[in-house]
């Protein structure tokens, strides 16, 4: 396993540790807002085939690094690549999304854990290439989907604004519902661990429709995989650093980021600064940033920057935007605030 660089910013964040700056890196920050990212992308033929080849992934997380110098990369992957491995059909239409054959209780049994990371090989092989080429003082955060949020994709077959099909799995079916959550969790803690014994150097948990839920259901299906997550692969690495981002969590955020067991907690840009400086008294917090604001740019953007770094200033923070960064932002927008953030105060 390669050895892990505690000289990185973003680690001594999860370490606790007051950085100042902050470091920086921003959610999807390899992606079709960069015209080099565009001229790559072009050489696969689609969306999977861009994940799962080594070198165009690799080539994908270090042009945002090359371009705008962030303290940390971000593997290129995708959420959906775990149901995937475990056998359900997933593919990517252009214009519509992820697609995947919707599921149901009676096609549990077709999903194979021990298939995930004979699958996913080439993705840990883009992790070890990313990290080979990266410089040392540079962060790899590996990811993955957190299992409630994955689990709404292969019910619903798609993105979704009501949840109807996970929900109505969820309260109908509740053991065979938790029998798909099961399998989800124990499918990435092995995504996770790969992807540390690659080379990343922190893993983060997107569970990006864990605000749908009522907060009965928001413990039992984002707090508690949540926690077997973090707890199997503290047992496996107890030194690599996780990183939650329960989006939207709303007023269950201090429960999750108590409960969870996560090293640090991500902030949507719905959070009040004062309910984030709350977590941020007892976990290293990141990101808060409006990826709309980062959009539009000028004093807006520069306000807030300015009002997020007094908010955090003094306790371990991670400047990051609170959802990911838009196709439509202007590389200019990016390059004001990598400055403004690294600017005194």
């Amino acid at each position: 396993m390669p050895t892990r660089n505690r000289s990185s910013k973003l680690l001594q964040a999860l370490a606790r540790a007051a950085v100042d700056p902050p470091p920086l890196w921003m959610m999807r920050q390899a992606g079709r807002y960069l015209p080099e990212y565009r001229a790559l992308r072009a050489k696969a033929a689609n969306f999977l085939d861009f994940c799962y080849s080594p070198e165009l992934a690799t080539e994908a997380t270090l042009q945002p690094i090359r371009r705008f110098d962030f303290d940390a990369a971000i593997l290129f992957s995708d959420i959906l690549v775990v149901p995937d491995g475990l056998g359900a059909k997933v593919e990517f239409r252009e214009g519509e999304g992820p697609v995947l054959e919707p599921m149901g209780s009676a096609d549990i049994g077709r999903l194979n854990i021990a298939r995930v990371r004979p699958h996913l090989a080439p993705v840990y092989e883009a992790v070890a290439k990313v990290r080979a080429a990266l410089a040392p003082e540079k962060a790899l955060i590996g990811f993955a989907g957190a299992p409630w949020t994955v689990a709404c994709y292969m019910a619903e077959g798609h993105g979704s604004r009501d949840f109807l099909a996970p929900k109505t799995w969820m309260w109908r079916d509740r053991k065979s519902f938790v029998a798909l959550i099961d399998i989800l969790t124990q499918a990435t803690v092995e995504h996770l661990s790969a992807q540390i014994e690659a080379g990343a150097d922190c893993v983060q948990l997107f569970d990006s429709w864990a605000g749908v839920l009522p907060e009965d259901e928001f413990r039992d299906f984002v707090i508690a995989p949540n926690r077997a997550i973090v707890n199997s692969l503290k047992t496996r690495h107890p030194k690599v650093p996780i990183i939650g981002f329960p989006r939207g969590a709303g007023s269950m955020l201090g429960e999750y980021a108590a409960n969870a067991g996560v090293d640090a907690v991500g902030l949507d840009y719905t959070v009040p600064l004062a309910a984030a400086q709350a977590v941020q008294r007892k976990l290293p917090v990141q990101g808060n940033l409006d990826p709309v604001l980062l959009l539009v740019g000028g004093d807006a953007l520069s306000a807030r920057v300015r009002a997020i770094r007094k908010a955090f200033g003094g306790r371990p923070h991670i400047f990051n935007l609170g959802h990911g960064i838009l196709p439509a932002t202007p590389i200019a927008h990016v390059e004001a605030l990598v400055n403004a953030v690294r600017a005194a105060p």
